[in-house]
């Protein structure tokens, strides 16, 4: 068995005197796991980084092995972003997530998302409404998408501003009043098809609060996990700037 893909590393782990165990998230084999011998060497330590784009080739006897592969380093991002720590924080957030994911499913949308993020870390505005939008990719690949398209109680589509944490739909803002301190805030950011917005740091907030929510509810408490140190830190540097 044998496929060529680029993915970006999301995490690795010793293996014997030399090895590691390397984690990606492939364009079309999904997560995908592999034994990179001499990986532990001074040559591969860069290369090697969560974060970093590779190309790779996985190679195995049977498809159900772990194999191995060989990795070409196309993006040293881990590197570029050491004096960024906003960045940095952000990238960890990321190929956390994507740790998330069962392993061999492909979820090409999720990838390129996750890629798209991590080419504009140091140059765009928009990284915190992007991850907020990344991390509704995430459940909704993992299927537990948000409806946000219609008001849960009357079916409208106008004045969406909550969403129920039962139900993960939209409400509208007179159906939700008698019931506003139990509802979960929707920012107008996420009712907007346009990806270059740049909302309000309070809207931000609320985006982050909506998608922990849910992903504490349904992806990290059933599985016994907490919440990424990554994600804590990450909002904790936005937060300086507001």
């Amino acid at each position: 068995m044998e496929w060529h893909d680029e993915g970006l590393i999301t995490g690795l782990k010793k293996y014997g005197e030399t090895s590691v165990i390397l984690e990606v998230m492939t364009r079309a084999h999904g997560r995908h796991l592999g034994l990179v011998k001499g990986g532990r060497s001074k040559r591969m330590h860069a290369m090697l980084q969560p974060g970093n784009q590779a190309d790779l080739v996985w190679r195995a006897r049977l498809d159900e092995h772990l194999g191995t592969f060989a990795v070409e380093a196309t993006v040293l991002r881990a590197a570029q972003l050491l004096t960024n720590t906003e960045a940095l924080h952000a990238l960890n957030l990321i190929t956390h997530l994507l740790r998330l994911m069962p392993e061999r499913d492909p979820h090409p949308n999720l990838y390129r998302a996750a890629s798209m993020i991590a080419d504009v870390l140091r140059t765009s505005r928009h990284i915190p409404a992007m991850l907020v939008r990344f991390e509704m990719v995430l459940l909704a690949e993992l299927g537990f998408g948000l409806d946000l398209a219609t008001c849960a109680a009357t079916g409208g589509h106008d004045d969406l501003i909550y969403v129920s944490p039962k139900s993960g739909r939209a409400v509208s803002r007179e159906a939700g009043a008698p019931y506003h301190d139990k509802l979960l805030r929707l920012p107008a950011f996420l009712r907007s098809e346009d990806d270059e917005t740049n909302p309000p740091p309070g809207d931000i907030r609320d985006g982050f609060r909506l998608t922990e929510y849910f992903l504490m509810r349904d992806l990290f408490t059933p599985r016994g996990l907490t919440m990424p140190d990554a994600r804590h830190a990450y909002l904790t540097e936005i937060s300086k700037a507001d």
